[in-house]
C-alpha cells in the first residue's frame, strides 16, 4: 500500500485509537514500574524495548497527523519514556541498550553503500566535488569563528592557552561538517523519494562520511602541538590512518563478495549472518583497528555494483531494520540529557543556528559553481542539518585523545547535537514533500524554486 494510500485510511477515530493505545502503553509501564520491585533489572531492560518499540510507532504515526517525519515520533517518544521525563527507562537501561546501536549502524552502512550506485555517483559527481571541497574548506572556518565567538563562554575551556583554544576549535570545526547517514535514510525507507534532491542528498551524505573521518584524524594529529606544548606530530599517525582506511577498503570487498555468494547460493535469508556482522564482526573491526562503518559501506556498494544481489541484500536490511531503526532512533532519545541541554542551551543553540546557517550558505555556493539544477540548488541544503551518531562517536575521540576538557567538549557536542537530530529530519522531509519527490507526493505538481 503506498503511503497515500496509508494516510487516507487513518481517520480520526483511528488517530484516537492510537493515542489512547499509547496512553494505555505508558499506564501499563508506570504501574509495572511501581509495583514491581526489580522492574529496573533485565526485566526492565526486555520491557524497555518493548515500551520504546511501542510508544516510538505509535507517536511516529501520532505526529505524521502535522506532517513530521517518523524517525522524528520515535525520537520523541524516547525522550518522553527516558529518565529525565517519566523514568520509565533509566539511565542503565539506556546504556544496556547502546548494544542496538552496533547492530543499526551496521544495518545502516550496509544500506548507505547498497544505495550508492554508480550511476547515481557519475550523476551527481560535480555536484559532490564542489560541495565536498566548500564544506571541507569554508564551512570547517565559518565553525572554527564560531566556537572562538562563544569559547569565553565555556567553562571547559578555562584556563586554556590562545593556541590551545584555536586547537579545540579546529576540531569542533570539523566535527561539525559531519552529517547523519542514519537519519537520511530512515526519512528515505518512509518517504521512498525520487528525484534530483533525493540524489544528491543520498549520494553527499553516505560519501562524505568517509572524507569527514579522514579530516577528523587528520585534525587530531595536526593541532596537538597546539593543544599541548609538549606534544609533536606523528608520523605514525598518518600511517595509521592510511593503514585504517585501506585495511576498511580491502575488508569491505571481501565482505561485500562474500554476502553476494551467500545470497546468490541461499536467496535472501540474510537474519542470522546480519546479527553477527552487527555484533561479531562489528567488534573484530575494532579490535583490528579498522572502521566498521566504512567496512560496511564498501560491502554494500560491492554487492550492489559488483554483483546482481543489490536488491535482495536491500529487501534483507529493510526486514531486519524495520524493528532496530524504531529501537535505535527511540533509544537515541531517551539518551538525550535534557538538563545538560537545559544549561547550555545558549551555546548550543547559537552553535547548531550558526552550523545550519553555514550549511546553506556553503550549499548555495557549492551548487551555483556546480551548475546544478535549482530544485538543488534551492534545497540540497535540507539533507545537512541532521547529525548523530558519527558526531558523537567523534566527540568520543577527543575526550579519550584529551581528557583535560574532552568531557565539555562531548557534552557540548551532545547538545548541539540533540538540537539537530530534532530540527533536521523535519526539514528534510519538508523539503521532499514540497518538491513532490516523496512517494506520497510524487504526483503532485513540483514547487517553484524560490531562487
Amino acid at each position: 500500500m503506498s503511503g497515500a494510500a496509508q494516510q487516507a485510511d487513518k481517520g480520526w477515530s483511528t488517530r484516537v485509537a492510537q493515542l489512547a493505545a499509547l496512553l494505555v502503553v505508558f499506564a501499563v509501564l508506570w504501574l509495572a514500574s511501581h509495583i514491581t520491585p526489580n522492574f529496573q533489572g533485565p526485566f526492565g531492560v526486555i520491557a524497555a524495548v518493548g515500551l520504546l518499540l511501542l510508544s516510538g510507532m505509535l507517536a511516529s504515526d501520532l505526529l505524521e497527523v502535522l506532517g513530521l517525519p517518523h524517525l522524528t515520533g520515535y525520537i520523541v517518544a524516547g525522550v518522553a519514556a527516558g529518565p529525565h521525563v517519566l523514568h520509565f527507562v533509566d539511565h542503565d537501561t539506556v546504556e544496556q541498550l547502546q548494544v542496538v546501536n552496533t547492530l543499526a549502524l551496521s544495518l545502516i552502512a550496509l544500506a548507505g553503500g547498497a544505495e550508492l550506485r554508480i550511476d547515481l555517483l557519475k550523476r551527481c559527481m560535480r555536484s559532490l566535488g564542489w560541495a565536498t571541497l566548500v564544506h571541507s574548506t569554508l564551512g570547517v572556518l565559518a565553525m572554527v569563528l564560531a566556537f572562538l565567538a562563544v569559547a569565553r563562554f565555556l567553562p571547559f575551556m578555562a584556563g586554556l592557552t590562545a593556541p590551545a583554544v584555536v586547537g579545540v576549535a579546529i576540531l569542533w570545526g570539523v566535527m561539525a561538517i559531519s552529517r547523519s547517514p542514519s537519519a537520511t535514510l530512515g526519512i528515505f525507507a518512509q518517504l521512498r523519494p525520487e528525484g534530483p534532491v533525493s540524489r544528491f542528498s543520498l549520494a553527499f551524505v553516505m560519501s562524505s562520511d568517509l572524507v569527514v573521518v579522514v579530516l577528523m584524524t587528520l585534525a587530531l594529529t595536526l593541532v596537538r602541538p597546539l593543544i599541548d606544548p609538549l606534544g609533536a606530530i606523528s608520523l605514525n599517525d598518518l600511517t595509521d590512518l592510511g593503514r585504517e582506511v585501506l585495511g576498511s577498503f580491502s575488508l569491505g570487498t571481501t565482505l561485500g563478495l562474500v554476502l553476494a555468494i551467500y545470497l546468490r547460493v541461499l536467496g535472501g535469508q540474510l537474519l542470522i549472518p546480519l546479527l553477527a556482522i552487527g555484533f561479531g564482526l562489528t567488534e573484530g573491526l575494532h579490535y583490528l583497528r579498522f572502521d566498521p562503518l566504512l567496512t560496511f559501506l564498501v560491502a554494500g556498494f560491492v554487492v550492489e555494483n559488483m554483483t546482481k544481489q543489490g536488491p535482495k541484500l536491500l529487501h534483507a536490511v529493510e526486514q531486519t531494520g524495520s524493528v532496530v531503526f524504531v529501537v535505535f532512533f527511540a533509544t537515541a532519545g531517551a539518551h538525550l540529557d535534557l538538563p545538560l541541554l537545559r544549561t547550555l542551551w545558549p551555546v548550543a543553540l547559537f552553535l547548531a543556528a550558526t552550523r545550519a546557517l553555514s550549511a546553506y550558505a556553503g550549499h548555495r555556493l557549492g551548487a551555483r559553481l556546480a551548475h546544478d539544477e535549482p530544485a538543488v540548488r534551492d534545497w540540497g541544503w535540507s539533507c545537512l542539518i541532521s547529525q548523530a551518531g558519527l558526531t558523537l562517536g567523534m566527540s568520543v575521540l577527543v575526550a579519550k585523545a584529551y581528557p583535560s576538557f574532552g568531557e565539555g567538549f562531548r557534552a557540548l557536542a551532545i547538545a548541539t547535537v540533540a538540537i539537530n537530530e530534532l530540527v533536521g529530519p523535519v526539514l528534510f522531509k519538508f523539503a521532499l514533500d514540497r518538491l513532490g519527490e516523496s512517494q506520497a507526493t510524487r504526483t503532485l505538481p513540483q514547487a517553484e524554486p524560490v531562487g
